[in-house]
């Protein structure tokens, strides 16, 4: 599978607490990019706020992201050093959680994979923390208030981030989650109250691989518990005003299937390799007539051909053509690109793909995206046919048409 790491963050706000759910949407984007053509992964959609927002440098290099949702968390009473609720334990649910997106034309579906990788936030205290802790300077204050240092160090099991920023009663911080674990932070002075405000949740993503989905919008849902005992913890004592998250995936593919041919490959001649002149002045039977007519093909979806005769032969692969000369039949192979598989049989390379008049052939899918590569369409004529055209008496000249389709909608 892709993988795509996206961050998403909890934005605080003081008020009445309440039991409702926080929903925001997560956008990703598959379109083939000819400049990469092996490239084949989701491009993250969901405009960034909160930590990457404001420090967009500390989530270039690890290709992290995040948003906020309008969650808060208020203490339910004062945090009493070597009691329970001095403990401030933050847990987010770091294993991998599974989630089905659905195409809405389609039905089919993908599994989408996420876990959450780190937690941040800024705490608010009801005044500076220096004078909570009886000292003049701010940073001493946040540093002397917890047993285990301040909040730009975080407790094991979380990660140090590299970022931390502090005013007189407010503290910001940001800690990487690696497992799904409580990171304890202990009150060492009595505190009144607390608040948390602008939670950032950074989060990885695996995403399917999208060479192998059929275009078209694909959405799915995931919610989260928050609270004491919840998927998103923020300490005992830390309450907050929504009891759910609900992540609303949609996953976007946009496909490229497109054919072309050369000024005027759309008029065919079949004819004997080095033409006519042997049969003409020699007598020399032609053992093939034929003619390979290139195209040049761009794909990063799943497609099937399908070929229809103007003038049906007797044989499932056999066009009919006539004229002066009478009548005969002509079939056509197809030659797709390196790069392009069909998965239920295993062919090898280079291999000619008979097509059917009528019938579906495929489907065939890229490897990666295939960005106007050649492929030959192979017109011939088989040994019964070029002898029933050449029989005494017979000159002139014989026209088919045939329309080949090639369809994504697999």
């Amino acid at each position: 599978m892709n993988r795509l790491i996206i961050g998403i963050g909890l934005l605080a706000a003081l008020g009445m607490a309440s039991v409702e759910a926080a929903n925001q949407e997560i956008r990703a984007l598959f379109q083939p990019d000819s400049s990469q053509p092996n490239k084949n992964v989701f491009v993250n959609k969901t405009p960034n706020s909160g930590y990457c927002a404001i420090y967009p440098a500390q989530c270039v290099d690890n290709n992290t992201f995040s948003i906020q949702l309008p969650i808060r968390f208020e203490s339910a009473g004062p945090i009493l050093p070597g009691t329970p609720g001095a403990d401030i334990g933050l847990k987010v649910p770091a294993n991998w959680r599974q989630l089905t997106v659905t195409n809405q034309a389609t039905g089919e579906s993908e599994t989408v994979e996420i876990r959450i990788t780190g937690i941040g936030s800024q705490y608010i205290l009801p005044q500076s923390a220096a004078s909570l802790v009886g000292v003049t300077d701010i940073l001493e204050g946040h540093r002397q208030l917890w047993t285990n240092n301040s909040w730009v160090n975080a407790p094991a099991p979380c990660g140090y981030s590299g970022v931390g920023g502090y005013y007189p009663a407010n503290y910001w911080f940001f800690w990487k989650a690696p497992v799904e674990a409580l990171c304890i932070k202990t009150a060492a002075y009595r505190i009144p109250s607390m608040a948390f405000s602008g939670v950032d949740i950074a989060y990885e993503l695996r995403t399917p691989n999208p060479l192998s989905m059929s275009s078209g919008l694909y959405t799915g849902s995931l919610t989260y518990t928050v609270g004491p005992a919840g998927d998103f913890q923020m300490g005992s004592m830390m309450i907050p005003n929504d009891s759910n998250i609900t992540l609303d995936f949609v996953l976007d593919v946009q496909h490229t299937l497109k054919v072309e041919l050369p000024p005027g490959g759309d008029k065919v001649q079949m004819e004997p390799e080095g033409g006519w002149h042997s049969w003409i002045n020699a007598g020399k039977r032609p053992t093939a007539i034929y003619r390979d007519q290139q195209f040049f093909l761009s794909s990063s979806s799943r497609f099937k051909v399908m070929l229809l005769c103007d003038a049906a032969g007797t044989g499932a692969t056999l066009c009919s053509m006539g004229g002066s000369a009478g009548h005969s039949r002509f079939s056509i192979k197809m030659i797709l690109p390196d790069g392009i598989v069909m998965p239920a049989e295993n062919h090898p390379g280079s291999y000619a793909f008979p097509l059917y008049n009528n019938l579906w052939t495929g489907p065939f899918e890229p490897m990666r995206y295939v960005d106007r590569k050649p492929g030959i369409l192979r017109f011939y004529m088989d040994k019964w046919d070029i002898d029933f055209m050449l029989k005494p008496g017979t000159n002139g000249t014989m026209r088919g048409n045939a329309t080949i389709i090639w369809d994504s909608e697999v």
